[in-house]
């Protein structure tokens, strides 16, 4: 999600101050808990918290890489990144291998052991729910709940239309989806409680009329009457962008508008190559969707809803790796966006969602997402799970001398960890394929420390 809605991570691990915290009120307190990898994770947490917020919840949230100790977050969230950008080849190895394997390793499980504690300490009196956005948060309390540390339900809000077997953990309660597609594929992974109850997305997204998309393409500086197609990559505009822009500027059918997130090298690339209309990160996406005919898209995450939630046909075409490819058959087997697989088809399919009955076939299922009333949608379902509270008896915890031996463990794990992803994102850059994947060895399982992480949109 190439714009604003994030918030920065804001957690001080001395004092763990919460990103957000509202006065408590009638409804009673949630914590939501999400990560700063990409966008998309934190734009949902920031519009479920907002619903929650104003159904009369008190909400509290947090960033798990703020919660990992010793900034190894950070680290993290900058393997990752560098693999999209300089070995985007790996990181497909990496997704198929995790995802065949049905979860992470153990670097994988010993760090996410580091943050329960942490988790824990988090969460402030009178928490009566606790809402994950993010596949790692989702393990860290699902952990707790299986170990009878949690005493309140966990429930987990699948971000993306695809879902990769590491967003399904033991012990969380309730997996929400946004589609039958998406629940499903839940099910087939061991969740046992999956419930739909559609999309979330900012209100600012929703259809505009005529005058409202010549306001907006006068404020943007866009042409008024030109066919114009929003590319966007994420906020971190990963994927192949200059080389889709170039042809949506060549194939005739489109002016390219391209949105780079925080990836001033990619904006200052494509205005070196002629395209006109670039922009960085945009705060008022709203308006620029209205200003748009059709978004181009590689990830399929919060944005590509956004765009359905505005009436905005969408295309996804040259997908990056891992959920991209995923969450584009799936928005395609859904008939909510169509992928184009051939360049040669790029053309014909632009002028049809622009102006075809394909394009009217794929509004009217976009916006038929986002058509549930207010009690049935997200926020709604996790109110009744909270109302509900625990059903499961719960174990005491283990002696905190177990404890402490556990988490002396799972430090020198860490450690390894950041080491191994340090020496790997290096040798990404260095060589190539297969002896990389050699070069990685089998032991390390560096394949499923980065490999659960997606983007936001992974998303973007």
């Amino acid at each position: 999600m190439p714009h604003a809605g994030s918030t920065a991570p804001g957690l001080a691990l001395a004092g763990l101050i919460p990103q957000q915290r509202a006065t408590p009120h009638r409804a009673g307190r949630i914590v939501v808990v999400s990560a700063s990898v990409g966008a998309g994770h934190d734009g949902a947490a920031a519009e479920l918290t907002r619903r929650l917020t104003a159904d009369g919840f008190a909400v509290d949230r947090f960033d798990l890489l703020d919660l990992l100790p010793a900034h190894l977050g950070r680290a993290v969230q900058e393997g990752y990144h560098r693999m999209l950008v300089r070995a985007p080849w790996a990181y497909q190895r990496i997704y198929s291998s995790t995802e065949r394997a049905g979860g992470g390793g153990p670097i994988a499980r010993a760090l996410l052991r580091t943050a329960e504690d942490r988790v824990l300490r988090a969460l402030p009196p009178g928490t009566g729910a606790v809402v994950s956005t993010y596949p790692g948060a989702s393990r860290v309390l699902g952990n707790l709940r299986l170990k009878g540390r949690l005493a309140v339900p966990v429930l987990t809000y699948l971000t993306d239309f695809s879902v990769h077997p590491l967003w399904v953990a033991d012990g969380v309660d309730v997996h929400l989806a946004a589609h039958a597609i998406p629940a499903a594929q839940a099910r087939a992974a061991g969740a046992r409680d999956v419930r739909v109850c559609g999309p979330v997305a900012d209100p600012r997204f929703r259809p505009c009329d005529a005058e409202q998309r010549a306001l907006a393409r006068t404020a943007f500086g866009l042409p008024g009457r030109a066919p114009l197609a929003l590319l966007v990559a994420g906020s971190w505009g990963v994927g192949p962008v200059r080389e889709v822009a170039r042809e949506l500027r060549d194939c005739g059918a489109v002016v390219p508008v391209v949105v780079c997130g925080r990836n001033e090298a990619l904006a200052e690339q494509l205005r070196a190559d002629g395209i006109e209309h670039v922009h960085g990160w945009v705060d008022d996406m709203p308006g620029l969707m209205h200003a748009a005919d059709v978004l181009v898209q590689n990830a399929g995450g919060l944005t590509s809803l956004e765009a359905l939630a505005s009436g905005l046909p969408v295309a996804s075409y040259r997908c990056i790796p891992g959920h991209g490819l995923t969450n584009a058959a799936a928005l395609d087997e859904a008939g909510a966006a169509v992928w184009i697989r051939d360049p040669a088809d790029l053309e014909a399919v632009l002028c049809d969602l622009i102006d075809g009955p394909l394009g009217a076939r794929q509004r009217e299922a976009g916006l038929a997402l986002f058509a549930r009333t207010p009690d049935d949608g997200p926020a709604a379902e996790i109110a009744r799970v909270h109302r509900a509270g625990a059903q499961d008896g719960n174990r005491k915890p283990p002696p905190p001398r177990r404890r402490a031996v556990r988490r002396l463990a799972a430090t020198a794990a860490v450690a390894s960890a950041v080491w191994a992803c340090a020496v790997g994102t290096g040798m990404a850059t260095t060589y190539d394929g297969p002896r990389l994947m050699h070069s990685i060895g089998h032991g390390l399982d560096l394949d499923s420390f980065i490999g659960h992480r997606p983007q936001g949109g992974h998303h973007s």
